[in-house]
């Protein structure tokens, strides 16, 4: 499916219903998310945003991506599936 959206360059005063409250405006938002660093808290400056169709996803990418929101200039398209990677020891 392609209505799975990156979205970076977020402020990391961004939160996750505002990213939802502005991608709504595109179509349905099922979720919305922000990534946190585990260890520290903090926001890592990128998010999710899954809209209910890929037209949906399309539009939002239209209308979002160079755009800016909360100060910041984001930029929005087609999220890849998450790479593989070996568990990490210690």
């Amino acid at each position: 499916m392609q209505n799975v959206l990156f979205v970076g360059g977020l402020s990391f005063s961004t939160e996750e219903p505002g990213l939802a409250q502005a991608f709504a405006s595109a179509g349905t938002v099922v979720s919305a998310k922000v990534i946190v660093d585990r260890e520290t808290g903090r926001k890592k400056g990128f998010g999710f945003v899954t809209m209910s169709s890929d037209e949906e996803a399309a539009k939002a990418i239209q209308m979002f991506d160079g755009q800016e929101l909360d100060g910041r200039r984001i930029r929005v398209n087609i999220a890849r599936p998450r790479e593989e990677r070996p568990a990490r020891r210690f």
